[in-house]
C-alpha cells in the first residue's frame, strides 16, 4: 500500500511582501493562528519563518519565534520546522539564531548556493505598503543566496549534531542533490533524509514536470531507500506539482511562502485553504494524509518533548 502523504505547510516565508496579499501572516499571533489552522486542516509539519510585526520584513530574532513556537506546540501535535533560510541577505549566523535557540525537531537547510531572483515581482505593483519592499525585491537582481559547503557543514554540526535536529534539505537544482549526497558521504547526518525538491524559483530548476521526473530519478539513485522526498513549486505551479508528487509516491509542501494563490488570479484567504485543497486532491487520488505521529516515525525525529520551547 502507498504510504500516507506528508503535507508540510509554510505559512509566511521570507520572499513575499505585505503588499502582495493582505492574507500573508505577519505578526506572531497571525503566524501562530495560520499554523494551527493549517495543522487542523491536515498539515503534519509546519515550516516557520518570523517577520517584523511592524512592517512585515523577514526578521531573524529568536524572541519573535518564541512568541509563536510555544503557542503552536501547545495547540497542535504538528512537527515544528524552523527555517535556517531566514530572509534573503541575512548572514549565516542570523539565519541560524532561532533554530539554535529553539532546538526544534526539524529545520530547513539549503544545500547549495544560487542566484535567487525575485526582482521580477516588483513590476506587478505600483504602490507599496512599506518603503522596504521594492528595494528588497530589486536587490536580488545582483544577489547570490549563499550556502557553501562550509556553511552546510557548520549548520549540520551546530544544529544537527548539537541539538539532534533533523533537516528538510531544500534542493533547488539537480546539483544540490549531488551536494547532499557528498555531505551524507562525510557522515555528518544519518538517515532517514527528508529531501525537499524546489521548482520555479528564478535561478533554480524550472517548473517543468520533466525536471521533477529527472530529479526524482536521480534522488532514487543517490539515496535509495534512506530518504523521504517532497515537492514544492512556486506560484501557479504549486498544486500541479504537489499532485504529481503524490502520484509518484512523494510528499507535498504548500503554504503562502510558496504561493499566494488558491487558483488562477485568486488569492488564498489562508494557509489552511491551500492545505484543505491539496488534501482533497490527495484523498480523491485514493491516498491518505500522514498524521504528525506518522511523519515523526518516518523521518526519525526526536519528538516534541525534546525541544526548547
Amino acid at each position: 500500500m502507498a504510504k500516507p502523504v506528508i503535507i508540510t505547510c509554510a505559512p509566511t516565508g521570507g520572499v513575499h511582501t505585505p503588499t502582495m496579499s493582505e492574507h500573508l501572516p505577519i505578526t506572531p499571533t497571525q503566524i501562530a493562528q495560520a499554523s494551527i489552522e493549517a495543522a487542523e486542516a491536515g498539515a503534519s509539519i509546519i515550516h516557520l519563518h518570523a517577520r517584523n510585526p511592524e512592517d512585515g520584513r523577514p526578521d531573524p530574532r529568536p524572541e519573535l519565534f518564541m512568541e509563536f513556537l510555544p503557542v503552536i506546540k501547545q495547540s497542535t501535535d504538528a512537527v515544528i520546522n524552523v527555517s535556517t533560510g531566514g530572509g534573503l541577505g541575512m548572514t549565516r549566523e542570523e539565519r541560524l539564531r532561532a533554530a539554535v535557540r529553539a532546538s526544534p525537531e526539524m529545520a530547513s537547510l539549503n544545500v547549495g548556493s544560487m542566484n535567487f531572483g525575485i526582482f521580477p515581482m516588483a513590476a506587478k505593483y505600483k504602490t507599496w505598503k512599506h518603503e522596504w519592499e521594492p528595494g528588497f525585491l530589486e536587490m536580488t537582481r545582483d544577489f547570490i543566496f549563499r550556502n557553501t559547503f562550509g556553511d552546510i557543514e557548520y549548520v549540520m554540526k551546530e544544529l544537527g549534531q548539537g541539538h539532534g535536529t533533523k533537516f528538510e534539505f531544500e534542493c533547488y537544482d539537480l546539483g544540490h542533490l549531488y551536494n547532499l549526497a557528498w555531505v551524507i558521504d562525510q557522515g555528518w547526518v544519518k538517515p532517514p533524509f527528508f529531501v525537499q525538491m524546489v521548482f520555479g524559483i528564478l535561478g533554480g530548476v524550472g517548473a517543468d514536470l520533466d525536471n521533477l521526473m529527472h530529479m526524482h530519478t536521480i534522488a532514487q539513485k543517490l539515496f535509495g531507500g534512506d530518504y523521504e522526498w517532497s515537492v514544492l513549486a512556486a506560484g501557479r505551479h504549486q498544486l500541479s506539482f504537489a499532485t504529481q508528487s503524490a502520484m509518484l509516491g512523494g510528499n507535498i509542501r504548500v503554504g503562502l511562502e510558496d504561493s499566494l494563490y488558491i487558483g488562477p488570479g485568486k488569492l488564498a484567504k489562508s494557509n489552511a485553504e491551500q492545505v484543505q485543497k491539496i488534501r482533497a486532491i490527495v484523498e480523491n487520488l485514493g491516498l491518505s494524509v500522514a498524521t504528525p505521529a506518522e511523519a515523526r516515525a518516518r523521518l526519525g525525529l526526536k519528538g516534541g518533548d525534546k525541544v526548547a520551547f
